[in-house]
């Protein structure tokens, strides 16, 4: 009797044993399974540099001109869907022929609206759950006030910077891009948009007061950053270049460093967002929905 009283003890001992690391293995399958997240580029304009001098605190650029990009972003999330970045303002969809500003030093274009290039991936901007700039440069809030129905993520150094009296006085046209984002969530630092870890605000600020880069882990690539106005051309980011304007250049080093450290870390691809070339590398939204 007692022998087979060990044999019942084995096999229920064994079976408790087989159900936990069962249970275990479950545990790790769920915690190792990623979202599907995506990625999808699109065209906020065309910006023509015909100084491209300012971009750098010494002559390095003298006489030099350069033409940037300036795409903005939808990320879609099984828990909704992010705009990152505005292009520049919808206004130059009408005119006839390209806008220099008054200095003589960017002449800018625009083809296309936001409803329309939201279209192709099947979307509206009632789809859009977040919206979140790099910074509130003319040139990335542009359609912005579309949104006005999302949440805004924004550093709250950035949201005093461009809601002050100054501001509105001395820069209204950049307050005005913004004005309608009444849902405002204020940041102090990085932020885990969905919460998992895919999508996450990094505060790099220097560019302007609250500055941010945006990490993106993708399904089907991997992890990808993209730089907002942290490096505008390649040649910056390998010799550390800061344009005249920033608002803080020691910031802009630190910010430099942090992302560097952030890329590697993560073995992630960066876009720097300005750059024609690595726009044209990223899939546009029509290849999506192929």
């Amino acid at each position: 009797m007692r022998k087979f009283l060990i044999i019942a003890v084995l096999i229920a001992t064994y079976s408790c044993k087989e159900n936990t690391n069962k249970a275990k293995a479950e545990d790790a399958a769920v915690e190792v399974s990623a979202p599907e997240v995506k990625l999808y580029t699109f065209n906020g304009g065309t910006v023509m540099v015909n100084n491209l001098e300012l971009f750098s605190q010494d002559t390095t650029y003298q006489g030099q001109t350069k033409e940037f990009a300036d795409p903005f972003y939808v990320i879609s999330h099984p828990k909704g869907n992010l705009m990152w970045d505005a292009g520049l303002p919808e206004g130059l969809i009408a005119m006839d022929e390209p806008f220099t500003d008054p200095s003589g030093a960017f002449t800018v274009s625009r083809k296309d609206s936001v409803v329309n290039q939201l279209e192709r991936i099947g979307m509206s901007p009632s789809d859009i759950q977040y919206i979140a700039l790099s910074h509130t440069h003319f040139d990335h809030s542009g359609h912005a006030n579309v949104f006005k129905d999302a949440t805004w993520l924004v550093q709250q150094s950035e949201y005093d910077f461009i809601t002050s009296e100054e501001s509105q006085k001395n820069n209204a046209d950049n307050y005005n891009a913004i004005k309608e984002l009444t849902k405002t969530q204020t940041l102090k630092g990085d932020h885990d948009v969905f919460g998992d870890g895919t999508v996450v605000i990094k505060s790099m600020p220097g560019h302007t007061p609250g500055h941010q880069v945006l990490y993106v882990d993708l399904a089907e690539t991997g992890p990808v950053l993209l730089s907002g106005d942290l490096y505008h051309l390649y040649q910056n980011r390998e010799h550390k270049r800061v344009p005249i304007f920033n608002y803080d250049v020691e910031q802009t080093f630190h910010s430099m460093t942090d992302f560097e450290a952030l890329a590697k870390e993560n073995n992630a691809k960066v876009y720097l967002q300005h750059s024609k070339e690595d726009f044209n590398k990223m899939p546009k939204a029509p290849e999506y929905l192929k």
